[in-house]
């Protein structure tokens, strides 16, 4: 059986993996901000669910409880970098500590589990990070602007991160859902005060339809824990058909401005450059 170390278990896609991974008799490191959530589970499933109160955002927290995961467990073959939410309204509308709030969760919180899982899967001869982004880590809409940049980042950051460990047998992937039936523009949302010249203008919570958001939220958790099974995880892995229409269209409208500009590009190198040769 695995053992999976899973952060913000509480709802969403971290309530559905674990769900899951206990049905079919794995072990659940499971963090979350309120552990009463999981009494139903801890109580169907026992040893086999390790439960921890934890607020990402608590640096030294989070490390402690990694250490003691692996202390405790003796070893974690699939991490979840789970936690974080959306962050709704313009950019203009949102007060200093919402912006920091929301990068520390969704970035920091992730870059410092990362970093604390590093030296035991290294330790262990390996293992494998699994870090959910979004559709918001490849588009943006008005109204999400401080959300993707959160997502953006870490995107960034795995991007480089995942070469980085690859020598120690740690694999990494992005998860990019598109917009799923969990609770992401509901009670797990936060809202800046609405400013009246962006009426209109930008997306607000309360005007995403539940019924609108294709995800369903088993389906897609399903589809990590099959992801995470493979030989050689995929660098990223788009689940629901609006994350891979909208990351398509994004991705080729990129492509094709940046063939425009080819000329401009390579008109700027120094006189003197000489290209490396084509391997």
């Amino acid at each position: 059986m695995t053992t999976w170390l899973i952060t913000g278990t509480s709802s969403g896609f971290g309530r559905s993996l674990t769900e899951l991974l206990l049905e079919r008799g794995d072990t659940v490191a499971a963090t979350l901000r309120r552990p009463d959530a999981l009494a139903d589970l801890q109580s169907r499933h026992g040893t086999r669910l390790w439960v921890r109160t934890l607020d990402v955002t608590d640096t030294p927290a989070l490390r402690r409880v990694v250490d003691e995961a692996f202390a405790e467990l003796g070893t974690v073959d699939v991490a979840v970098s789970n936690a974080g939410y959306g962050l709704f309204g313009a950019a203009e509308e949102l007060d200093d500590a919402e912006i920091l709030r929301q990068l520390d969760t969704n970035v920091v919180a992730s870059i410092q589990l990362a970093r604390a899982l590093v030296p035991h899967l290294r330790g262990q001869g390996g293992g494998r990070i699994l870090q959910l982004s979004s559709l918001g880590g490849q588009v943006g809409f008005p109204g999400l602007s401080v959300y993707h940049a959160s997502k953006w980042a870490i995107e960034g950051f795995f991007e480089a991160f995942g070469p980085e460990v690859a020598p120690f047998g740690i694999q990494t992937m992005l998860v990019e859902p598109g917009m799923s039936r969990t609770e992401f523009a509901g009670s797990s949302a936060r809202i800046g005060a609405p400013h009246t010249r962006y009426d209109g203008g930008v997306l607000r919570v309360d005007s995403v339809a539940r019924e609108a958001m294709p995800g369903d939220p088993r389906k897609m958790a399903r589809a990590m824990i099959a992801a995470a099974e493979r030989d050689q995880l995929p660098a990223r892995l788009s689940l629901g058909s609006d994350a891979y229409t909208m990351i398509r269209e994004a991705l080729q409208t990129r492509l094709a401005r940046l063939e425009e500009q080819r000329d401009l590009a390579f008109s700027t190198d120094a006189d003197d450059y000489r290209p490396p040769p084509a391997a």
